[in-house]
């Protein structure tokens, strides 16, 4: 236990370690607290991309879909490589130079607005909104797994928990900005990378033979080809569309908008395409191995998303098992970062300074640093609460961004045509078709829509309509619009 706590304290502290560092070595105005001067590196892009879109998803939630799901869980993994593969290869060009070239643009809804020539406005005002919201939301969930992580592992108080994880997160987001998150999300990436590899193999390990450990996997969630056989074809298409949601995530696409230069895209997708691949292999493999060794050793296990937690605890040293579980709060702690301060971006950007006429956010930080501390402090009164229905919530908000946000970010990019009045169709008639299809009460078969179909496809369908339909009746864009949207694409070519 004490190895436990000493391995998460030299962790906590270098965590602020880099946000003092970054504090010191980050522009003092607001593009350098919220997009680090765009001067990002490939490698801290790339990493800082994958741990912040993780989670604590990756370590315990993949994991424990592979230990009740079986072989399809394989289809959800697949669905995430192939949409974040896209996402490097279609948005991150012409994102990281659109948003320069749109008076440099630096937070999504001021993208939008810029890109339809809209000072303030409802299209500005509702993508701030339903990021603030969503995000808001998605970093008490954060807050209440790491809250709940120190409470299962180190039998501390649940809300001691939740403190310590929104301080130090707080700490260091607030001190070195983007950079700050994104040098701590590189450090945090190496972790989990390492972390996928060790827990699996040294698993694999406790059994004599490939053979036994094919013998027990086989007889307790069959094997690969019978899952094959048994798999529907919406079910398929359910799993696959998790791809999906990669174009509409602010705290992802952001990490484009940020890069030193579009040239540097190529790398960055190589590293972070075969950090994910890695990564993704091994949370498979720890619900994999994890299934054999709770057979083999009669190990009764509550919760199958712990089971990378009691692999960790039962083959290590406690040394070694305080390090990996870092990984899970550094997964954790890397989505959270990122969330808080794309959250204060919008509040201080698109809200405080458009609508409000804060002039001096444009040159000071204090009001995003602000910001930061006032999201965080909502988060946590939220997560303190220990309200299951948020994580029911957040565990659709990737359909949900995915569906309101991930159209218009690939129409507007590549769409001359595209207008104001589709893009604001879009939104709205995205996020309610994912609403309406998580909670209306139908059935079918006695399942909802959502277990029929995962709500993201119907999202994305109706918002894309949406968007056609309403930009084809409302008039054309402005000239201004074409012009610019003809630069982008001279400067793509070029």
């Amino acid at each position: 236990m004490n190895y436990q706590i000493i391995s998460l304290g030299i962790y906590f502290v270098v965590m602020v370690g880099i946000g003092v560092y970054a504090y010191f070595a980050s522009n003092d105005d607001m593009e350098g607290y919220v997009l680090g001067g765009r001067d990002v590196g490939p490698h801290v892009t790339a990493l800082s991309a994958g741990a912040s879109d993780m989670s604590g998803w990756m370590l315990m939630g993949l994991p424990g879909a592979m230990f009740v799901m079986g072989f399809d869980a394989i289809w959800i993994a697949m669905g995430l490589l192939l949409g974040a593969l896209t996402n490097y290869i279609v948005v991150a060009p012409r994102l990281r130079t659109y948003t320069e070239m749109a008076n440099d643009a630096i937070t999504l809804p001021d993208f939008f607005a810029k890109r339809f020539l809209e000072e303030k406005g409802s299209l500005r005002l509702i993508t701030s909104i339903v990021t603030i919201l969503f995000f808001t939301l998605y970093t008490s969930a954060g807050l209440v797994a790491g809250g709940k992580l120190f409470e299962s592992v180190f039998q501390l108080n649940y809300s001691l928990g939740v403190a310590v994880t929104a301080g130090v997160v707080v700490a260091y987001t607030l001190l070195g900005g983007f950079l700050a998150v994104s040098m701590t999300d590189f450090v945090q990436g190496c972790i989990i990378f390492v972390a996928l590899i060790v827990v699996p193999l040294t698993a694999f390990q406790q059994f004599d033979t490939v053979n036994e450990f094919n013998t027990i996997t086989a007889t307790e969630i069959g094997s690969f080809m019978s899952s094959w056989e048994s798999l529907t074809v919406l079910g398929l298409l359910s799993s696959l569309a998790w791809g999906l949601g990669y174009f509409g995530q602010p705290h992802i696409l952001v990490r484009f908008m940020a890069i030193r230069s579009r040239n540097d895209i190529p790398t960055a997708k190589n590293i972070g395409m075969s950090w994910m691949t890695v990564t993704i292999i091994g949370a498979l493999g720890t619900g994999l191995v994890g299934v054999a060794y709770t057979q083999k050793f009669d190990l009764a296990l509550d919760d199958p998303e712990t089971i990378f937690i009691v692999l960790s605890q039962l083959l290590f040293h406690p040394a070694i098992s305080g390090f990996l579980l870092a990984a899970i709060l550094a997964a954790i702690m890397s989505t959270i970062s990122s969330q808080l301060l794309v959250s204060s971006s919008s509040l201080t950007e698109d809200i405080l300074k458009v609508f409000f006429k804060s002039n001096s956010t444009s040159q000071s930080t204090l009001p995003g640093r602000i910001a930061v501390v006032t999201v965080a402090i909502v988060a946590s009164i939220i997560a303190l609460n220990d309200n299951k229905s948020v994580l029911s919530l957040v565990s659709n908000a990737w359909a949900g961004f995915g569906a309101a946000f991930g159209p218009l970010i690939i129409l507007s990019l590549f769409w001359r045509n595209m207008t104001r009045a589709g893009a604001l169709a879009g939104v709205i008639v995205g996020a309610a078709t994912v609403l309406f299809w998580i909670y209306f009460p139908i059935e079918i078969a006695g399942k909802t829509l959502s277990q029929h179909l995962y709500e993201i496809i119907p999202g994305v369908i109706a918002s894309s309509l949406a968007i056609v339909f309403v930009s084809q009746l409302s008039a054309k864009p402005r000239k201004e619009i074409y012009v610019k949207f003809d630069d982008v694409t001279d400067a793509i070519r070029s």
